[in-house]
């Protein structure tokens, strides 16, 4: 009994141990993958988190409430009034002898004076009214109809802060592209140059290559090494900054999911005068100058009303307390109220010359925000035509600087060209890639300025 217990648990702690060994060989676990992010999908999210368009959004939508508030003027108002007060002298009212009328019946009205006095407890007045406004809704709805429009700017601004916001996650995500690609190359020249070492390693054992050969192999890998950390930080760093764009927690990882096989090297043709067209209707700066001008004629309008009387009608209601018996308690009545500033010193014609010409720097600014947006457009064309052209030049720098090194270290291998030979057609790879990133940035970046020049949303 006590040997079988024994063997069990002699194989019990084998088993576990195994596993235990098992579970070490596998070795820690690797992180989960980083999430791909594309670009439309990083405008999607940009478009939905980002904080300054949020506020721009609350501010439309503010402007719904402002609306509705301004429709309830249409509307009866109803006002209450209560005054209570303690009397410190009392109130009296005297009756002239026959102030009433003297009746051969009767006689005087009264018979003699009378005085009618008010006691000194506390008093309370309350009065109530009901206006209807009438000729006002006129004025009322140019007001409604002059807010709408500024509703319509305001979602202009929020086109113009979303393209703006869609313009920076595009810059922000090519540069991402662009050091993720620096870094891919730095990533192949640390390969080349551990290569290099490794080779010229071998042959300094067997004499054909110097040892001072292969220290400036070494130093050129470390400053390969380093150039890789470097840019390994750099491109944390614009992570967290277009993590930051798109309203999003800076820490949270992700892999640019399009390659550096996305550019277009070609721009599509486009028409230019078709394109300005496009602007014209589509940039938010001219609809709102355009809008402007709608604003400014309804200001005017407004201004003009105010020589119109002010008419309303009244229910209006009075009721006394505590301050005689012989007044009414109740008094209630309808009426016309007539509200009408017959003479202003010409005021009301100096205000509306000034909206007149409100509206006329209002037309102007139409014309000056159209110059502008056409002047952007062909600037941003022109600067994309010359960017598309540079970037088919600097890859055809990089594809012959590669071509030139893949042939010099097939002749280091087989002993035909010496190490320095190599060692600068690297160095002039490296100065055809740096080019080639610099212009594929230039290129991405005026495709976004010019895309943002027409106006597109996205």
């Amino acid at each position: 009994m006590r040997t079988g217990t024994t063997l069990k648990s002699v194989l019990m702690i084998l088993l576990l141990g195994v596993a235990g060994l098992a579970q070490g060989q596998q070795g820690p676990q690797e992180p989960p993958p980083a999430e791909p992010l594309t670009l439309e999908r990083a405008i999607g999210i940009a478009l939905e988190g980002n904080r300054p368009v949020q506020n721009a959004r609350l501010e439309v939508e503010s402007f719904g409430d402002r609306l509705a508030a301004l429709k309830t003027k249409r509307l009866p108002t109803f006002k209450t009034t209560a005054l209570i007060s303690q009397p410190l002298t009392k109130f009296e009212l005297t009756f002239e002898k026959g102030v009433f009328g003297n009746f051969p019946a009767t006689g005087p009205i009264p018979g003699e004076d009378t005085t009618i006095s008010s006691g000194m407890k506390p008093t309370a007045l309350v009065t109530a009214q009901v206006t209807q406004p009438i000729s006002q809704l006129y004025r009322i709805n140019l007001n409604i109809k002059q807010m709408e429009l500024s509703r319509e700017i305001g979602v202009e601004d929020l086109r113009l802060k979303q393209q703006s916001v869609v313009a920076d996650v595009k810059r922000a995500y090519y540069a991402v592209l662009q050091t993720q690609g620096a870094f891919e190359s730095a990533q192949a020249a640390v390969k080349l140059y551990k290569e290099l070492d490794r080779v010229t390693g071998e042959y300094v054992v067997q004499e054909v290559a110097l040892k001072t050969d292969q220290m400036e192999v070494q130093t050129k890998l470390a400053k390969a090494e380093y150039e890789l950390l470097t840019l390994n930080n750099l491109l944390a760093s614009q992570k967290e900054q277009l993590n930051n764009l798109l309203g999003r927690d800076v820490r949270t990882d992700f892999a640019v999911a399009d390659g550096l096989d996305a550019a277009q090297f070609m721009v599509r043709e486009t028409d230019l005068a078709a394109a300005r067209e496009r602007a014209l209707e589509q940039r938010p700066e001219v609809r709102k100058a355009r809008l402007a001008v709608g604003q400014a004629k309804y200001d005017k309008r407004i201004k003009k009303s105010e020589r119109i009387p002010e008419v309303s009608l009244t229910v209006n209601y009075l009721s006394p307390f505590g301050y005689s018996s012989v007044l009414p308690k109740n008094v209630a009545g309808i009426g016309v109220q007539v509200e009408w500033e017959v003479f202003d010193w010409g005021r009301k014609k100096r205000e509306v010359a000034e909206k007149a010409r409100a509206v006329e720097q209002a037309e102007n600014s139409v014309l000056e925000a159209e110059n502008q947006v056409l002047m952007d457009v062909n600037s941003r064309y022109r600067k994309l035509q010359e960017t598309c052209q540079y970037l088919r030049i600097a890859r055809m720098s990089q594809e012959s600087a590669r071509a030139t090194v893949k042939l010099a270290s097939y002749r280091y291998h087989v002993q035909t060209v010496l190490l320095k030979d190599v060692l600068q057609a690297q160095t002039s790879l490296a100065s055809a890639d740096y080019d080639y990133q610099k212009a594929l940035l230039a290129f991405w970046t005026a495709k976004a300025d010019f895309e943002k020049a027409l106006g597109e949303d996205r």
